[in-house]
C-alpha cells in the first residue's frame, strides 16, 4: 500500500456521481458560494439520467386542471402506503417551482401550441383525487433526462463546480461516526485521491445490475450504497425492486411509459387488450407493478406472445405519424435497433425488466442520512439523494415520471441544507494516516486477487440467482432458497482472480470493485424480501399476497457486515410538513 500516490483535496462538498441529482446539487451548492467538487466514474453526460426517456411530473396545469395535492395522493397511493408523507408533500409542493427552475437553466421542453411547458398522462397519475386522467408529465419528446442531464452539466460549468471525472470512489472516509470525506482512485493516471469535506453528497444511482435482466446501465452498481453499508450504517426498504413492463424481449432497452401516455397499448397472443382485466378504470395507464405483474400472469397462463409465448405486444403504429415522429423519435429508433421493428406498422416485443430500486440510504427530506431506527438521527457530514437515496417517497412502487422530480428536489435540497450548515472555506480536520490505509486494504487486495473465480462468471451467478428467486412473483420457497444461492458468489470472492495488476483504466479491477459492491446489495435485498412476508407494491408474493399493515406498516432497516446481515424496522412516517394537504389513510389500492 506505500506504493500508493496518495493527493490531498480540500472541499466544502464533495458530490460522489454527476447523474440528475448529482448536478442539481452541485449546481445549487456553487451557486451558494461553497467550493464544491463533483467525482464521477464517468463523463458526465454520460450517466444513467440520460436514459429516462417520458418525462418529469410536477402539477403545473398546463393540459388541464391540476394540483400537488393530488400528485401527492397519487404518490402515495402509488407507493403503497409505505411512502413517507411528510417528504410526499415536500416533493409535490416543491415539483413545480423545480421544473420552472429547469426551463429557466435552459432544458428544451417540448411545448403546447400556446407556449407552455407540454404534459402528457403516466401511469398512477390522476386528477381530483383518482377522478381522470391528469397529464401531469412535462416532457422534452422522449429524451427528457437526456436534455436535463445536459443542461445541468452546462450549469455546473458555469457555476465553477470542480469536476474529478473518470475517478472511481472507494470508500468514505468516516471518523467517530461522522464522514469526513470520501477516498477515490483516478483511472486516467493511477493515483488515490483524498477529498477532505464538511459535506459528502451520495449520489451514485441505482444497483440495477444485480439482476440478469435489467434496463439499467453497466455502470449502475449503486457504489454508494456499499459504502454506506462498508461504514456500518443501514440500508432501507431493499426488498422493493421495481420491474418496468416494457422492456424490448430478448435485450432489455427501455420502452418509455410514454407510449402508453400517448394512446400505445399491450395485447396478449389472442389479440386481447388485457389490461381491461386487471385495470378496468385506468387500463394501460395503471401503475408500473401492477402491469408488470398483469404482464407476468398472461405469459404465465399461456397467453404471451411469440415461440416460447413468453412475452407480449406494444401497439402503437395505430398513433398518428407525426406524433410518433414529434413526440417518441427515440423509442422509434430503439425499435428499429434492438427489435428490427418499424413502429408505423408493428408491434414491438416487450417483457417486464428490473428498473429501478425504491429502496436505498435511508435520509429525511434535507437529504440528511439517517442512522438508526430513531428515524431523527442524522449522521454528521452524510447526505443521500437521486436513486441512491430512500427518502421514502417511492414507498414501495415508484409511480412513472417521479424519479427525475425526485433528483431535482432532493438535490436542491441538499444543496439548500448544505449551505445553511456550512461556512465556506471553514479549516478541515486532519485524517488519521490509519482511516486512510483502512479504505485502502480492501482495493489492494482485489487489486492482487490471485485465485481461480473469474469476476464475470461470479457476478453472472448473482445475476442469475436474483433473476431466478427474487423476481416479478416472490414465494418462501424461491426466497429462502435464494438466501443460501446468493452468498455462493459472495463466498467466491475468497479466491476471485484479477489478471490485470495495473493502477492505469484497469477495466478488469473497477469490475472486480463493482461485484464486490454489487453482491452485498444483492445479499440485502434477498434477505429484506424473505423477511417482507406480504405483498406490497413491487414486491409481491404468492404466499403472502395481501397487504399487511398491522405487521408491516414499516421502513426495513438492513445492515451487512460481509455475508452477515441485521434486520430492523422503523416506523412510517403518517404525519404531514404542513396544514395544506392532511394525511391520506389507508385503503384498497385498486386501479
Amino acid at each position: 500500500m506505500n506504493s500508493y500516490k496518495i493527493i490531498d483535496h480540500e472541499y466544502d462538498v464533495v458530490v460522489l456521481g454527476a447523474g440528475g441529482s448529482g448536478l442539481r446539487a452541485a449546481v445549487g451548492l456553487s451557486e451558494s458560494g461553497l467550493k464544491t467538487a463533483c467525482i464521477s466514474k464517468v463523463f458526465p453526460t454520460r450517466s444513467h439520467t440520460s436514459a429516462a426517456q417520458g418525462g418529469i411530473s410536477a402539477a403545473l396545469g398546463n393540459m388541464g386542471e391540476d394540483d400537488w395535492r393530488w400528485h401527492m395522493y397519487d404518490t402515495v397511493k402509488g407507493a403503497d402506503w409505505l411512502g413517507d408523507q411528510d417528504c410526499i408533500e415536500y416533493l409535490c409542493k416543491e415539483a413545480p417551482r423545480a421544473v420552472i427552475e429547469l426551463e429557466r437553466y435552459g432544458v428544451p421542453f417540448s411545448r403546447t401550441e400556446d407556449g407552455k411547458i407540454y404534459q402528457r398522462p403516466f401511469g398512477g397519475m390522476t386528477k381530483n383525487y383518482g377522478n381522470g386522467t391528469a397529464q401531469r408529465t412535462c416532457a422534452a419528446a422522449d429524451r427528457t433526462g437526456h436534455a436535463i442531464l445536459h443542461t445541468l452539466y452546462g450549469q455546473a460549468l458555469k457555476h465553477n463546480t470542480e469536476f474529478f471525472i473518470e475517478y472511481f470512489a472507494l470508500d468514505l472516509l468516516m471518523k467517530g461516526g461522522e464522514c469526513k470525506g470520501v477516498i477515490a482512485w483516478n483511472l486516467d493516471d493511477g493515483t488515490i485521491h483524498r477529498f477532505r469535506s464538511h459535506i459528502t453528497i451520495v449520489a451514485t444511482g441505482g444497483y440495477g445490475k444485480i439482476y440478469y435482466s435489467s434496463t439499467s446501465a453497466h455502470t449502475c452498481t449503486g457504489d454508494g450504497n456499499a459504502m454506506i453499508l462498508r461504514a456500518g450504517l443501514p440500508l432501507q426498504d431493499m426488498e422493493f425492486v421495481q420491474f418496468h413492463p416494457t422492456g424490448i424481449y430478448g435485450h432489455g432497452t427501455l420502452i418509455s411509459e410514454g407510449v402508453r401516455g400517448e394512446g400505445g397499448y399491450l395485447v396478449n397472443s389472442k389479440g386481447e387488450r388485457f389490461m381491461e382485466r386487471y385495470a378496468p378504470k385506468t387500463k394501460d395507464l395503471a401503475s408500473r407493478d401492477v402491469v408488470s405483474r398483469s404482464i407476468a400472469i398472461e405469459i404465465n397462463e399461456g397467453r404471451g406472445v411469440g415461440k416460447e409465448q413468453d412475452h407480449v405486444h406494444l401497439h402503437l403504429s395505430h398513433l398518428d405519424q407525426k406524433v410518433i415522429e414529434e413526440r417518441l423519435p427515440g423509442i422509434s429508433e430503439s425499435s428499429r435497433l434492438f427489435a428490427n421493428v418499424d413502429v408505423t406498422k408493428e408491434p414491438i416485443p416487450v417483457v417486464p425488466t428490473v428498473h429501478y430500486n425504491m429502496g436505498g440510504i435511508p435520509t429525511n427530506y434535507k437529504a440528511e442520512v439517517m442512522t438508526v431506527n430513531d428515524s431523527e438521527k442524522v449522521v454528521p457530514g452524510l447526505m443521500a439523494i437521486g436513486e441512491a437515496a430512500c427518502v421514502s417517497v417511492h414507498g414501495a412502487n415508484r409511480l412513472g415520471s417521479n424519479s427525475l422530480i425526485d433528483l431535482v428536489v432532493f438535490g436542491r435540497a441538499a444543496a439548500k441544507r448544505a449551505a445553511e450548515l456550512i461556512k465556506p472555506r471553514t479549516s478541515h480536520e486532519e485524517i488519521s494516516k490509519t482511516e486512510t490505509e483502512k479504505c485502502l486494504e480492501r482495493f489492494d487486495k482485489l487489486r492482487n486477487a490471485n485465485g481461480d473465480n473469474k469476476t464475470s462468471d461470479l457476478r453472472l451467478s448473482m445475476q442469475k440467482t436474483m433473476q431466478l428467486k427474487c423476481a416479478v412473483f416472490r414465494t418462501d420457497k424461491t426466497l429462502k432458497e435464494g438466501v443460501n444461492e446468493i452468498r455462493k458468489p459472495f463466498d467466491g470472492m475468497e479466491s476471485i482472480s484479477v489478471k490485470d495488476k495495473s493502477l492505469i483504466y484497469n477495466t478488469d479491477l473497477v469490475e472486480t470493485l463493482e461485484f464486490d459492491n454489487l453482491i452485498r446489495q444483492a445479499i440485502t435485498t434477498m434477505d429484506s424480501a424473505y423477511q417482507r412476508k406480504e405483498s406490497r407494491g413491487a414486491h409481491a408474493r404468492d404466499d403472502f399476497p395481501k397487504r399487511d399493515d398491522e405487521k408491516f406498516m414499516k421502513h426495513t432497516l438492513l445492515w451487512c457486515n460481509g455475508k452477515e446481515t441485521k434486520i430492523e424496522y422503523r416506523p412510517v412516517h403518517k404525519t404531514t410538513l404542513t396544514s395544506d394537504v392532511q394525511y391520506f389513510p389507508p385503503q384498497e389500492r385498486v386501479y
